[in-house]
């Protein structure tokens, strides 16, 4: 019991720890809400995108991009940070055990990652006016928050680093390259047929297709979740060794 109240515990910090980071306001919150309101306004509401209403597939868009600004912006930075602090070496002196550090982050940034999808939704939904079957609304946010969590393991591989500033800055160039490359900014089909065939086969663009192909009415292509289940594996093995190998050290 005293485990669990601690974890919670733990988890009820790292919320109140996130509501208070800038970056997190900034990369997850504001820029995906301006980019959806910007773009949708300048496009036009009656454009189509692969027969799906513009507004439709920019919210997705966007709400995809706030879930994986969250994983980086916050995520990697912190772990990198309370790596060079010393707070995990720490922790291990403490009565808390270390898989309960690891439930309370990944529980904490699986709500964050619900509450920006309920918040993108709902600024869709009344900002926009975009109607879509309660299904569909369902379906499609479940896949952003269940498929967003695969970039936590990106987060974790990048704040392996024990340098924050490196991590900022790697975390910054990886969130906003994979977004663009993803087709989270402008769909891919605006790219040539070189950048298209590349975007296919980040996370980024599988995440976003997933969702697309939901409220196109489309069945998921279970190529998307191979390959977003892959980079869960990959991002793990290697933040693992890394973790393991500075820890030799």
């Amino acid at each position: 019991m005293n485990t669990v109240k601690a974890t919670l515990a733990q988890c009820k910090a790292e919320l109140l720890r996130t509501a208070r980071n800038k970056r997190f306001v900034i990369f997850s919150i504001i820029m995906p809400v301006a980019f959806f309101f910007l773009f949708t306004s300048t496009v036009g509401n009656d454009a189509k995108v692969g027969g799906v209403n513009w507004s439709s597939y920019y919210l997705m868009s966007m709400t995809c991009y706030g879930i994986i600004g969250a994983s980086f912006s916050t995520f990697s930075i912190r772990i990198s940070r309370e790596r060079s602090q010393g707070w995990i070496r720490l922790l291990r002196i403490t009565p808390l055990p270390s898989w309960a550090y690891v439930v309370s982050k990944v529980a904490a940034q699986g709500i964050i990652n619900l509450f920006i999808v309920i918040m993108m939704f709902v600024i869709g939904g009344l900002g926009k006016q975009i109607s879509l079957p309660v299904s569909v609304w369902i379906e499609s946010g479940l896949w952003i928050w269940i498929g967003g969590m695969s970039f936590m393991a990106l987060g974790t591989l990048v704040g392996a680093m024990k340098n924050t500033d490196a991590v900022q800055v790697i975390s910054t160039v990886l969130y906003m390259g994979l977004s663009i490359l993803g087709g989270l900014w402008m769909p891919v089909e605006s790219m040539s047929s070189t950048m298209q065939s590349i975007s296919k086969f980040t996370p980024t663009y599988q995440l976003g297709h997933g969702a697309w192909n939901i409220i196109a009415g489309v069945a998921i292509d279970w190529s998307s979740i191979g390959i977003l289940a892959a980079y869960v594996v990959v991002f793990m093995v290697l933040s693992s060794y890394i973790l393991k190998k500075q820890e030799a050290v």
